[in-house]
């Protein structure tokens, strides 16, 4: 059998210029990187009056059994250009440290890839590096500003802003800077987290254009004063050097999938610390050179990085999803129902029957919270069994929830027009706009009970002393008005990565609350969610590898 990285390297990859034309692109309109990448400078493009349809695909909670969403939705895309809709992909830039950590590359899988995947996965056209750079002078500022004087008289112990760097490295979560003697700064304590889980990660995928982005850059706070007083980055004269650097990386990426659906590929924040969509600029972008259909993704599950599309994207963009795409597997629900990860190739119906409550909560959250038509995506492996494929379909439909087989990772858009039929139905049957899980003047409290109580099924919150004394400064400041954004465990739908299927009876605590005011939302950290991640037992990086002739391997 063939490796996803072997398939990718076997394609013919059209030259970019022919997929700009595709969607109405001339060679100027484009900048190229190479052969098979171009940057797309929104500026360029008129906006339509009727926008294509955006398609949204989102899973049950992750499993170590893998799920498949980005697969599912490059497929879908494919499917859907195999009969005859205009379509275009818009996906997020994978994360140096997921790929040198656990996942070892974030482009799709089998036939259902974009390209070219080893570029896409490593540096591709840089906007990570703009980021951690604008991420970092930032810091750089907030320090020199410290040691010429201090003029905004800068508490040293209340300092929130960090550094940053694309890799998964926990040895920088914590660390003390600024030693040895006074020519080398104030010494104090400082971190890093990963460029994904910046705040200016954040804000840039929400931005509408550069004017918007430097508005955001200048909210964002970085320190409090003595008196108590947030200092922005405004303060400190920094966003106009900032955006500067992000000139390039804000314009959308433009790449294809093996089968030449164009694909946008713009952004990267993490769903579970973040709100895990990619760019604003780069979904609006495609809705308006696409006739017919955009597929987009969230990280995670729909606790998570689908509850955020919604609640925070699509408020803060105006738009909204005309369809979500529910992605599971035989496979995760029975590791979900209770079973090893080693016996998951093993038939197991009562298994099975004890894991789809998870995917019917998460069908739930779509169809019932957020009023949204659905339909599951069985993303088919080749050891399940027929019994245990029509077990879901039954009690699906025996519940009135869409349900369509996937087999694009063996067959590419062959194995997609079942469920690129069953969206385009949906899609041409149904006009309802998003319903969103909370209106923005409750106060923060009453917000993270909404999301805890109706996305997770939760019985409630039970904050720590800290996290009281957070919302209450918050509130105080003016930002109670502004979403949440969960931190929360991908692996459950509670705060307890341990507690599989679908969990009642429980409460979640907040631990913590921070505000990223230039991405426009409050942050409730729950569990032990860290914004550094840290390399597994055995990571990624060991697998990869570079011949004399410059052929990777190891991407997966």
């Amino acid at each position: 059998m063939k490796t996803d990285i072997q398939i990718a390297q076997e394609a013919k990859i059209q030259n970019i210029q022919a997929i700009a034309k595709k969607i109405g692109l001339e060679p100027m309109d484009i900048e190229p990187y190479g052969h098979y990448m171009a940057k797309v400078d929104p500026k360029k493009l008129t906006p339509k009056a009727k926008k294509a349809k955006l398609i949204l695909t989102t899973a049950i909670n992750p499993t170590p059994a893998g799920e498949g969403k980005t697969t599912t939705t490059i497929g879908l895309a494919d499917a859907l250009s195999s009969l005859g809709k205009s379509t275009l992909v818009a996906l997020r830039e994978p994360s140096l440290g997921p790929v040198f950590g656990v996942k070892g590359g974030a482009a799709g899988g089998g036939y259902a890839q974009v390209v070219p995947m080893e570029n896409i996965n490593l540096h591709f056209t840089g906007d990570f590096h703009a980021i951690g750079a604008a991420n970092n002078l930032l810091a750089a500022m907030l320090d020199n500003h410290i040691q010429q004087g201090n003029e905004l008289k800068i508490d040293t112990r209340r300092i929130v802003w960090k550094r940053c760097m694309d890799m998964n490295d926990r040895q920088l979560r914590f660390v003390v800077d600024g030693l040895g003697g006074k020519p080398n700064g104030t010494p104090r304590e400082d971190g890093f987290d990963i460029t994904v889980a910046s705040e200016i990660m954040a804000a840039f995928c929400l931005s509408d254009n550069i004017k918007d982005l430097k508005e955001r850059l200048a909210r964002i706070i970085v320190a409090y004063s003595f008196e108590g007083k947030p200092v922005t980055a405004g303060d400190l004269n920094a966003p106009g050097a900032m955006a500067a650097l992000l000139k390039e990386a804000i314009k959308p990426n433009l790449v294809q999938t093996l089968e030449g659906t164009p694909s946008f590929i713009h952004g990267g924040p993490f769903a579970n610390i973040a709100h895990g969509c990619n760019s604003v600029i780069a979904t609006k972008a495609a809705m308006d050179l696409a006739e017919d259909y955009v597929v987009t993704e969230a990280g995670f599950g729909a606790d998570l990085g689908a509850e955020k599309f919604l609640n925070i994207k699509c408020r803060m963009a105006d738009i909204s999803p005309s369809v979500v795409v529910v992605v599971a597997t035989v496979r995760a629900l029975k590791y979900n129902g209770g079973v090893p990860k080693e016996s998951l190739n093993e038939i197991n119906l009562e298994a099975l029957e004890k894991g789809l409550p998870n995917l019917l909560k998460h069908v739930e959250n779509i169809t019932q919270v957020f009023g949204l038509p659905a339909v599951v995506a069985i993303n088919e492996f080749p050891t399940d069994s027929i019994e245990e494929i029509e077990l879901i379909r039954r009690r699906c439909g025996e519940l009135g929830v869409n349900v369509a087989l996937s087999q694009v990772w063996a067959k590419g858009s062959e194995g997609g027009v079942e469920l690129a039929k069953e969206v385009i139905r949906l899609a041409e049957s149904s006009e309802k706009k998003v319903q969103f899980a909370y209106d923005t003047e409750l106060s923060i409290k009453e917000k993270i009970n909404s999301i805890v109580t109706k996305i997770y099924g939760g019985e409630g919150v039970i904050y720590t002393k800290e996290a009281d004394k957070q919302i209450a400064q918050l509130t105080e400041l003016g930002y109670g008005n502004l979403p949440i954004c969960m931190a929360k465990t991908q692996y459950s739908l509670t705060d307890d990565p341990k507690l599989l299927g679908r969990p009642k009876g429980f409460e979640v605590t907040v631990r913590n609350i921070k505000i990223s005011a230039g991405a426009g939302f409050i942050v409730a950290l729950t569990g032990e969610i860290m914004t550094m991640p840290g390399l597994p037992k055995k990571p990624a990086a060991e697998l990869i590898d570079i011949s004399e002739d410059g052929l990777i391997t190891g991407l997966f």
